[in-house]
């Protein structure tokens, strides 16, 4: 029997983010508790609506709870640019006739959190507003968290701006207040979802497996993060589920993470050091490499176990 792990997803439909969900709806090792939304690489509403979609794609019975509509204190900036008007374009999705949870995500995560057997890990997609407005709000839920799995950051340069990548940049303040939570954190950032990419062998084959497969083909033709026909879509936000599901992998380094709020040009760079040059604790274990094979046919498998 495979222990599963107890988790939440706050998420902002987008593509990758639906390519995401359906992975961890696919993975035995994962119990979905809720999805929590968030303004991110569309506005709220839209990002709330695509979470519907894909819980009645998929047919599963999870809750999904509407968060934050803009950041802590800067102004939102969207990637439509990148997924297309309504976060999905590109697949003909039914109307979802199910209805978003009647709490909001911050009461949402705090009453699941707090009324578990066992500690939750969370799964950030996403711009962070919402994991620190429930830190801010509800301190006490820290102590039932096991970690936090973030996409967002690099140890290098940005995708958003030469020094930040989006969902770092997008609330850098909030994640400012989540890595000084003093949870456990994991995180995949631009080193390694940026070469955690889908080829054209693994593309055709997703797209003839099944209806999952057929959806996400739709999707990626809409997808400006990479192409198609040059077989270099970047998973971003699929690298979390995978750690999850298969840490082996990754390779990883603890480090002393913080962000920069303040500076003109350098607002949502996360500071990332290895080497103790700021004699700080580290507080993370920062994902340095992928094996791009092995994650390829990971994601194979999984969706090869889909029935929809």
């Amino acid at each position: 029997m495979i222990k599963k792990t107890s988790v939440i997803i706050d998420t902002d439909p987008g593509i990758d983010d639906a390519v995401a969900l359906a992975a961890a709806f696919a993975c035995d090792r994962l119990d979905i508790k809720l999805i929590s939304t968030v303004s991110g690489n569309v506005g709220i509403e839209n990002t709330t609506n695509n979470a519907l979609k894909l819980v009645e794609f998929f047919n599963k019975d999870i809750k999904v709870s509407k968060g934050a509509s803009r950041p802590l204190i800067k102004e939102c900036e969207h990637a439509e640019h990148i997924h297309g008007e309504s976060g999905m374009d590109g697949y003909d999705f039914k109307s979802p006739k199910r209805s978003v949870y009647e709490k909001n995500s911050v009461e949402a995560m705090r009453e699941i959190i707090q009324e578990s057997d066992e500690k939750i890990t969370l799964v950030t997609i996403g711009p962070l507003t919402n994991v620190a407005t429930l830190f801010l709000a509800y301190p006490e839920v820290k102590e039932n968290i096991e970690k936090i799995v973030v996409m967002g950051g690099s140890s290098g340069r940005g995708n958003v701006t030469p020094a930040a990548e989006f969902n770092i940049y997008a609330d850098p303040e909030a994640a400012k207040i989540v890595f000084k939570a003093g949870i456990k954190i994991v995180v995949c950032g631009l080193d390694v979802t940026s070469t955690a990419t889908l080829d054209v062998p693994t593309i055709n084959e997703l797209k003839n497996m099944n209806k999952a497969g057929e959806m996400c083909y739709s999707l990626f033709k809409h997808y400006r993060d990479g192409s198609i026909e040059n077989g270099d879509l970047q998973m971003h936000d699929l690298t979390t589920i995978a750690y999850l599901d298969n840490p082996d992998l990754f390779e990883s380094k603890e480090a002393f993470i913080d962000i920069e709020v303040d500076g003109e040009y350098t607002k949502g760079f996360m500071i990332v050091d290895f080497d103790g040059k700021y004699s700080k604790e580290k507080n993370a274990e920062f994902c340095t490499k992928i094996d791009v094979v092995r994650f390829r046919k990971w994601i194979l498998d999984l969706f090869n176990n889909i029935n929809v």
